[in-house]
């Protein structure tokens, strides 16, 4: 199959989606723009309360009627199992959406994100006749039991770098464990997300639960959070609006909140990591991906000190390996800057870097491209001390510190982060090594000859301290989406 296409022939779906239906709504419009070539995609406005309100009463008419949330388990599981099928059947065109309006490489956007996508929606369905509680002990004549219980309706906001997988990983264990959902889009990438939302439409999803808004952070977002009707919150994207999302859920009611937030991960590799030049590829991908905007990206590399020469040449080689273009060229390596203003940020914190006192092996500027995009050059560099802004700080971008360590002890203490606890990963072939650096490192995510999560659903995907709290994917993220009720029975 050829995965490259011509984004001006591809359709762009226009409007928020409340009640299972496009609408067109009034506010400020916002041009979206091609992260590739900086030409408009399309526009969105920004719903602000308005569609907040509109989205909530469409849900709870269908939580009403419907009976969604108690509806015999298996029922609610088959509209599901229809939805990812439907996301499969479009698989092609919600890939292309992707590619076009993210950083995503179309390589990976049609078998990679828009498949997994149905992937996470159909491992959540099989979790809906698997709900659980217990009997405590008690006295005699006396019975008590816990049982899980859906919020009612669950809000959730999501981020630009991969916008569907994100997505999935909240509506769809929300929607198993019986809520109604209101989700905002990135004002960056709203399409695909746009698109996901008709797929469950047309697969017979009724109408109000699955209610996808567009607009700001804060204005349409902050009215997500602070609506009284709305039980929860699920947001993944900065510790900066992490912090102000809990602010604001705790002023405007007192309502639970699952964050994902940003990170700092360290990637060590020992003496004992095999071959030199696998590890070298594996680790210049795990800092270059995306073009560096994932949030579990390894940006802190730390080697043992008998490798770091040859080891850091060989990486340095592979930064220079890439072909940046455009993301629907399916022969494109390397991924754009989402934005103009995101480039400049990038930038900024790597020249304030070089100005504490860092050292450049390689990049640290633009990098030349094809066409228009903003592409920032694979970044290097080197003596970034704790009390760097590079090394306190996350760039989101696609830049690592190097540095080296004389034993696995100092790794382990310099792998710790003052502020991020997100992910951490180990590349050796001594167990031993592997199992005390998961042990370890305060970390929620720790990785073992690898960064970066397998296509699996099982795992969970959360940090620890700035990094947030709560979790997605596996049994966890579906639970996160009910709540504990207690019963106590006195049938004496």
């Amino acid at each position: 199959m050829t995965y490259s296409f011509n984004p001006d022939t591809v359709s762009v779906p226009s409007g928020h989606h409340i009640g299972g239906k496009f609408v067109e709504l009034p506010g400020e419009e916002i041009v979206v723009l091609r992260p590739s070539d900086e030409k408009p995609m399309g526009v969105i406005t920004d719903g602000g309360l308005g569609s907040v309100e509109m989205s909530v009463a469409s849900a709870k008419k269908a939580l009403a009627e419907t009976g969604w949330a108690t509806m015999v388990p298996r029922e609610r599981a088959k509209i599901l199992f229809r939805f990812a099928e439907k996301i499969e059947e479009k698989a092609e065109y919600l890939g292309r959406l992707e590619a076009m309006g993210s950083a995503r490489l179309v390589s990976g956007t049609i078998i990679g994100d828009a498949v997994r996508t149905a992937g996470v929606v159909r491992y959540f369905a099989e979790f809906c006749d698997k709900v659980e509680g217990t009997v405590t002990a008690t006295r005699e004549n006396t019975l008590s039991y816990t049982k899980r219980e859906a919020y009612g309706i669950a809000g959730a906001i999501v981020p630009w770098n991969f916008p569907m997988i994100t997505a999935a990983w909240k509506f769809a264990p929300a929607l198993a464990a019986g809520n109604a959902v209101v989700m905002k889009t990135s004002e960056i990438t709203p399409h695909s997300l746009l698109a996901l939302a008709e797929c469950a439409a047309e697969a017979g999803l009724p109408g109000g639960l699955f209610n996808v808004v567009n607009g700001y952070g804060h204005t349409t977002g902050a009215e997500i959070v602070r609506h009284p009707d709305i039980g929860i919150i699920s947001f993944t994207g900065s510790t900066q609006t992490g912090e102000a999302i809990m602010k604001l859920a705790a002023e405007s009611g007192i309502k639970p909140v699952i964050l994902e937030l940003g990170g700092k991960s360290p990637q060590i590799v020992t003496k004992n990591c095999g071959d030199m030049d696998m590890i070298a590829t594996r680790v210049a991908n795990n800092f270059m991906v995306n073009g560096g905007q994932v949030c579990t990206l390894a940006s802190r590399l730390l080697i043992e000190e008998s490798i770091a020469d040859e080891l850091t040449e060989k990486v340095l080689e592979r930064t220079q390996d890439i072909k940046a273009g455009p993301t629907w060229d399916e022969t494109t390596t390397f991924a754009p800057i989402i934005s103009a203003k995101q480039f400049d940020r990038i930038d900024n914190m790597v020249q304030e870097t070089i100005a504490q006192g860092a050292e450049v092996l390689t990049g640290a500027g633009r990098l030349d491209s094809v066409n228009e995009g903003n592409f920032y050059a694979p970044t290097m560099l080197t003596n970034v001390s704790r009390d760097n802004i590079g090394f306190l700080g996350e760039f989101f971008g696609p830049i690592v510190t190097v540095s080296r360590f004389a034993n696995l002890d100092e790794a382990i203490a310099e792998a710790q982060h003052p502020v991020y606890g997100l992910a951490a990963s180990v590349h050796t072939l001594d167990m031993q090594e592997a199992m005390r650096v998961a042990d370890k490192v305060e970390a929620g995510m720790v990785f073992v000859n690898q960064h970066g999560r397998d296509p699996e659903f099982t795992y969970t995907a959360g940090g620890f301290k700035a990094s947030g709290f709560g979790k997605d994917m596996g049994r966890a993220g579906f639970e996160a989406f009910t709540r504990e009720k207690a019963v106590w029975i006195n049938y004496a």
